[in-house]
């Protein structure tokens, strides 16, 4: 079975940072591209940034400059670096891959259960 687990939210100052972290945990072969959305309460999930298999990188345009994606496929680990972070960056931040390969199966566009991030002003 696999499983997406984020970790590293928390409660912040403005301007402050924080590292978010996602394990994909199982018998992996393959990952492809993961993502991190976030929910703030009453809106709909936005995408936040993306990172392809290689490397490739994109973000949502309220984060640019200001958040970075990074990925270790050794550890099947994407990570989030939020720096510069505002009260309206507060949300719950979900982890997604678009398909994770095992030995027997394929499994098509996991989540994980999501980790809160609340930025104080």
């Amino acid at each position: 079975q696999v499983q997406l687990v984020e970790s590293g939210g928390g409660l912040v100052q403005a301007g402050g940072s924080l590292r978010l972290s996602c394990a994909a945990s199982g018998s992996i072969r393959s990952i492809n591209s993961m993502r991190w959305y976030r929910q703030a309460p009453g809106q709909q999930r936005e995408l936040v940034a993306g990172i392809t298999s290689t490397g490739t990188t994109n973000y949502g345009d309220r984060v640019k400059g200001r958040f970075t994606i990074s990925r270790d496929n050794a550890k099947n680990t994407v990570y989030l670096q939020m720096n510069s972070l505002k009260p309206e960056d507060t949300a719950v931040y979900y982890c997604n891959a678009d398909r994770v390969s095992t030995p027997t199966s394929v499994i098509i566009n996991p989540w994980g259960q999501g980790t809160q991030v609340t930025v104080s002003s």
